[in-house]
């Protein structure tokens, strides 16, 4: 995501509109740059166990941005509810300067966190099941109220967790999680089981080698925002996890390998435990 711009192994689902649509197992997005996911999420399940600690579980896993949304300017720049205020639609995004996009680094992790998830009992929702250039959104208010379970067939879930990855060009690196501030009456409900969702996977994410970011204020890897449609519109824990800086050398390389996605999945599976205590 640019801070100043501002999917399995399983059956996962997708919000469109009021409606749930099923994703079988075989599908698979467009080609992809730079390898295969289905190889890579295969990779990721490698040495998970069969046990199911997370069965009972919703979780809501959405992949920031759609690698079409340069494509359909007019429709991503419509403002939608944000709460307080309308903003735009949605974002293109940032990349690596090889060219690695944003939209396709989250989609990729998405996709194993999905799968490890699923595979230890858990019903996931992915906000989006494609990564293609024909394809756009879905909006920050349909990211927002996806796991609600209100006003749409959308079941409701037991937390959601936004993928994205930070686009800074102050040649900092490292990860940071974003809760929602405690703004009534939107998310004073929320925030501060968002927090411990925060602070959650900030521990997993740091347990599994990942820095935390040195270029955000505070130092410690949290950030608190109101300005946020993904976060302002739950009704459930809900944090956005900005991965790295994509225009850092050193989060680009663990960005652009299986095994450094691999090691983003893992942490966010072990966060979403952690937060469970399942």
């Amino acid at each position: 995501m640019i801070r100043s711009v501002l999917a399995g192994a399983a059956v996962a689902t997708v919000a469109v509109g009021a409606a749930l649509l099923p994703v079988p197992p075989a599908e698979a997005p467009a080609p992809e740059p730079r390898g295969s996911a289905s190889a890579e999420m295969s990779a990721g399940l490698r040495g998970v166990a069969r046990a199911e600690p997370l069965a009972g579980v919703r979780i809501v896993i959405d992949p920031g941005h759609q690698l079409g949304n340069h494509n359909f300017p007019s429709r991503i720049n419509r403002l939608v509810p944000s709460r307080p205020a309308k903003k735009a639609c949605n974002t293109t995004g940032t990349a690596t300067d090889a060219g690695l996009a944003e939209a396709t680094l989250n989609f990729r992790v998405a996709r194993v966190v999905a799968a490890r998830l699923t595979r230890r009992g858990a019903k996931v929702n992915l906000t989006r099941t494609t990564n293609r250039e024909d394809r756009w959104g879905p909006c920050v208010d349909v990211r927002g109220r996806a796991g609600n379970g209100k006003r749409t067939r959308y079941k409701r879930a037991d937390l959601k967790i936004s993928i994205h990855a930070d686009g800074s060009l102050s040649g900092g690196h490292g990860f940071h999680v974003i809760a929602p501030t405690d703004t009534r009456p939107w998310t004073h409900d929320i925030h501060r089981s968002s927090r411990r969702l925060a602070l959650s996977t900030r521990t997993a994410l740091r347990r599994h080698g990942v820095p935390v970011a040195d270029y955000i204020a505070g130092g410690d890897g949290l950030d608190f925002r109101g300005d946020l449609g993904t976060l302002n519109l739950s009704n459930i824990p809900t944090i956005l996890v900005e991965l790295g800086n994509m225009r850092s050398p050193a989060d680009a390389r663990r960005m652009t390998t299986a095994g450094g996605r691999t090691t983003y999945a893992r942490a966010l599976v072990a966060g979403a435990r952690r937060f469970l205590k399942r």
